[in-house]
């Protein structure tokens, strides 16, 4: 997924202020609290979405919603909301997160399979591979996409592997096709 210019600003102003501060491990933490907040609450998105509602309430809601954060979090979605950018905000704390991440050495690894693996065959996949770094730390995500027909889709950072069957059916059609 593509992050947004804004996101990308506001997320580095964040990393800046944290660094500069010593905070950057709390807000981190924070930062995951909003993304999944905001993940799992649709009438939350809708409130901030909607546009005939002014931002102070935006903002009264916000305090009230995310009140156990740090004031450097709540300092944040103030200024995001009063911007007029709350339809960024997941997006903001995401790209903190993956800022951190990046400074911290950590690969974001997305699998993708047609049925849910056992572990040992996850390690199997991951060591068959030189994009994953084995000894570093990494944050893997493990998407069940039945319509991939069966093997996998690795992608790690922004390098693809696609061993999955509906790809290898497309490559052989697509050979039939030109012949």
């Amino acid at each position: 997924m593509l992050t947004s210019k804004v996101a990308k600003r506001y997320a580095q102003g964040l990393l800046d202020f944290t660094n500069e501060s010593g905070q950057t491990a709390t807000v981190f933490s924070e930062m995951k609290d909003v993304v999944k907040i905001m993940g799992e609450s649709q009438d939350l998105n809708k409130f901030f979405l909607t546009p005939y509602i002014d931002s102070k309430k935006k903002v009264e809601v916000a305090s009230q919603i995310f009140k156990g954060l740090s004031q450097s979090s709540q300092n944040l979605i103030t200024l995001v909301i009063k911007h007029g950018r709350e339809n960024q905000l997941k997006n903001i704390a995401q790209e903190f997160i993956n800022k951190v991440e990046d400074i911290n050495g950590v690969q974001r690894i997305t699998l993708t399979t047609a049925t849910q693996l056992s572990k040992e065959n996850l390690d199997q996949i991951l060591r068959s591979t030189n994009l994953v770094n084995a000894n570093s730390n990494f944050d893997l995500k493990v998407n069940v996409k039945p319509e991939i027909l069966g093997g996998y889709i690795l992608r790690v950072g922004d390098q693809q592997i696609d061993a999955s069957v509906k790809s290898k059916l497309n490559s052989i059609k697509k050979d039939f096709q030109l012949n």
